[in-house]
């Protein structure tokens, strides 16, 4: 897609606050400082309209961002902050089941990990409780620069076999660096949307 066109929509804690355009909508999840806010700004050709920051647990709330005037990204806040307080966790916690379980508007979960390490519990659990209940799942392993070439399969191999995935499942290795992937996931993007298919930037 061509994308020349992005705001921030609606900053969101409870569902009275979400856009009420009707776009499809695809949300991004993944644990605190994983890449998510980076993703983003790479797939939107922006620097910094997703913060980004050295903080995990930046995100605490629902961020809706306008693409085109075809669809709305969604940042969710990062799970599996240690730091932050128990009560703060689980207030994040039914913000997101909240949002992912009730949003007729989403179409799909952008679900990132890190490339370079196997996935954590709270990665698992996220991965399962979304398939449970029938989302449209694509796994993003991120930092893929920070691998060589030759290294990819056998990670890309250990993520699949965490996850348990199918043959019809979708991993996609990705780096905001180098932008690579991101024509790749584009195109799953509109194709789950039904978007008609632009070339990218």
């Amino acid at each position: 897609m061509n994308v020349n066109n992005v705001r921030l929509d609606a900053v969101a804690v409870k569902r009275e606050q979400y856009p009420a355009d009707g776009l499809p909508e695809v949300a991004f999840a993944g644990k605190s400082n994983v890449g998510k806010s980076s993703l983003i700004n790479c797939m939107i050709n922006r620097k910094a309209l997703a913060r980004t920051s050295q903080n995990p647990g930046k995100t605490r709330t629902i961020n809706f961002y306008n693409v085109e005037e075809k669809l709305l990204f969604v940042d969710l806040p990062g799970y599996g902050y240690a730091k932050a307080p128990k009560t703060e966790q689980q207030k994040w916690g039914k913000m997101i089941e909240g949002y992912l379980l009730k949003r007729e508007e989403l179409r799909a979960i952008i679900l990132l990990v890190d490339i370079r390490h196997e996935p954590g519990e709270n990665d698992r659990m996220m991965y399962d409780w979304l398939k449970h209940y029938g989302h449209n799942i694509i796994i993003v392993a991120t930092k893929s620069d920070k691998l060589k070439r030759s290294q990819l399969p056998k990670h890309v191999k250990m993520l699949s076999n965490a996850f348990g995935l199918e043959k019809e499942d979708i991993l996609l290795p990705f780096s905001s660096e180098t932008k690579s992937g991101k024509d790749e996931l584009w195109e799953i993007i509109e194709s789950i949307c039904g978007i008609e298919n632009e070339k990218t930037e």
